[in-house]
């Protein structure tokens, strides 16, 4: 994201390693790198509108300022966070301005966060981008797909950018360093200062200049681990409770489990706990996972994953924890079955496209006398009282209907006795 500038002790260290030009860019090289997508729009002469997708400091707003400079373009920034149709209307002003005026000036307007601005006022920029009065730049941690307006969305191209690797946040702690705003720091420290930025430039700035105020201020020669450990307090990792990297990583634990990975999905539960999840929601989520993906292959799976709860709500965190924990690696060890989540859904299609078929009289409830002078009920077999408890022959689907087959269980877990059982039953069917 970030790389040397010119002076200024008492600039912020952001500002000072703020890129002057797009070959001081660190990192994003899948965009910005020689013929690469960006890199081509930034040659090419001829700006068009587009939308920066990725997380938290990886340049988005960098990249746009670049791209206003490279093509001497008046720059408007909005936020859409404090932002509204006033500052909309305000952009478009100043650029009919730049655009009308002696020096016949470009402008790019970019919005920050674009995700929160609602349908009306993302719809708002649609005629100026046709027109050609500017040029949009979106801004997003959210996936475009859900977030912006499909005819916005139509008219931009969408870049996605990546967390910074290693490489890359260690070449801007070097260059802090060149500039003598912090001392040496040791290697196990540096470390512990990558992991803790966990891709994200600016969060990594922010320390850096954290550490440098408290390295002068106890007239350090080095940056030592335990130090960063003490300054630091607890690791925090990048989070977003209710962003894109959110639903990944609770799909990443889905599917470990789905895959019977106990390592892999006990790595994405203490990653989401790490992160800040709410534990009440990963229980949720086991609830719902022993439903779908283990269902009667093993049904002591649903219990144990409501005990889990129940357990997290007597105990808390972090003890409570444990508990959850403890059902993840069951659920993923467990024998998978989807036919009762299959079933079901197969179910609902059919009865929602289906007509309203009556029930049949055999099947239909007698309470009063009235009902039983109609024929309700008439000719119903009591399976309690037939051999083996089963009315052979006996048909419960309203007439007409031809047995749908909802329900196929697998050749795992207990459901390899279930389909015994439903063949045995299947058989003595045919023989009446």
């Amino acid at each position: 994201m970030a790389s040397t500038a010119s002076s200024g002790a008492h600039q912020p260290l952001a500002e000072r390693l703020r890129p002057r030009k797009l070959d001081e860019v660190i990192g994003q090289q899948h965009l910005l790198g020689p013929g690469m997508p960006l890199r081509i729009a930034f040659e090419s002469g001829q700006p068009h509108s587009f939308i920066l997708w990725g997380p938290p400091g990886t340049g988005k707003t960098t990249i746009a300022r670049l791209m206003a400079d490279a093509f001497d373009a008046q720059f408007i920034a909005i936020s859409a966070v404090l932002g509204g149709v006033k500052d909309i209307r305000d952009a478009v002003e100043r650029a009919q301005l730049a655009r009308d005026g002696l020096t016949q000036q470009r402008t790019i307007v970019f919005v920050d966060e674009v995700h929160r601005f609602n349908k009306s006022q993302q719809d708002a920029f649609l005629p100026h981008v046709e027109s050609g009065l500017f040029t949009f730049i979106g801004a997003t941690t959210e996936n475009p797909s859900f977030e912006v307006n499909s005819a916005l969305l139509s008219r931009a191209a969408v870049y996605v950018l990546q967390p910074l690797a290693e490489a890359d946040l260690k070449q801007i702690v070097a260059k802090a360093q060149d500039l003598g705003a912090l001392p040496p720091i040791e290697p196990a420290a540096l470390d512990r200062l990558i992991a803790y930025a966990d891709g994200d430039a600016r969060r990594l700035l922010n320390t850096l200049e954290t550490l440098a105020v408290a390295a002068r201020t106890e007239k350090l020669d080095e940056i030592a681990d335990a130090w960063l450990l003490r300054v630091l307090g607890e690791r925090m990792r990048r989070y977003d409770k209710g962003g894109e990297q959110f639903y990944d990583t609770i799909s990443a634990l889905h599917k470990s489990v789905r895959g019977s990975d106990p390592d892999a999905a006990l790595y994405w539960f203490v990653r989401m706990l790490d992160g800040g999840a709410d534990p009440r929601y990963m229980a949720r989520r086991l609830v719902r996972m022993a439903s779908e993906d283990i269902g009667l292959a093993d049904p002591r799976a649903l219990r144990l994953a409501l005990d889990a709860s129940e357990v997290y709500e007597r105990l808390g965190s972090p003890e409570g924890e444990l508990a959850l924990a403890e059902c993840v690696v069951y659920l993923a060890v467990a024998p998978k079955s989807n036919a009762v989540y299959k079933a079901y859904n197969e179910a609902r299609a059919f009865v929602q496209k289906d007509g309203t078929r009556p029930v049949p009289m055999h099947l239909r409830n007698a309470p009063t006398k009235l009902m039983k002078q109609l024929d309700y009920g008439k000719g119903y077999r009591y399976a309690h009282d037939e051999e083996g408890g089963f009315a052979a022959g006996e048909n419960y689907l309203p007439e007409g209907m031809e047995p749908p087959g909802f329900y196929r269980p697998v050749e795992r877990g207990l459901e390899i006795r279930i389909a015994e059982k439903l063949r045995e039953l299947r058989k003595r069917n045919e023989s009446v």
